[in-house]
């Protein structure tokens, strides 16, 4: 049985909950994360911050619209527009500003993550972004 985020919430293990990502939205790092508060945090009283660790951390489960270990049909509308816009220019933008916090940040870490990215061989925003939607198997995702 499928039902849409908004209906009930039943737990049993014959439910599947289907949240839909609307890809067109997407078009920074922040505007991702106003996309995943839209649908995952609708019911919150807070909002999930920029950070790659909070993603997975919710992903797991047991706030915002996966309480628990249910299964998630994840659709993802307008896929490959996030994915550019997500996509090497972002993802550099992203760790060059990681750079003017040296005090904050493994500065020799991040230096090899931008020469991996220039190089083609490291991970955009988007590739880890899906990683840690791989890395929850109750998690099924759909590019739409």
């Amino acid at each position: 049985m499928l039902v849409s985020a908004s209906a009930m919430r039943d737990t049993t293990p014959t439910m599947t909950t289907i949240l839909t990502i609307a890809g067109k939205t997407i078009h920074d790092i922040p505007s991702f994360y106003a996309e995943i508060n839209r649908v995952f945090m609708a019911e919150e009283d807070w909002k999930l911050g920029e950070s790659l660790d909070a993603l997975d951390d919710m992903m797991r489960g047991g706030y915002g619209a996966i309480r628990g270990n249910e299964s998630v049909r994840l659709v993802w509308q307008d896929i490959d527009l996030a994915r550019s816009s997500l996509g090497l220019s972002a993802t550099c933008a992203f760790l060059q500003a990681k750079l003017e916090r040296p005090g904050q940040y493994d500065v020799e870490r991040i230096d090899r993550q931008l020469s991996a990215l220039k190089a083609g061989t490291g991970q955009t925003y988007f590739e880890i972004i899906l990683e840690i939607i791989a890395d929850h198997p109750n998690i099924h995702l759909v590019a739409a």
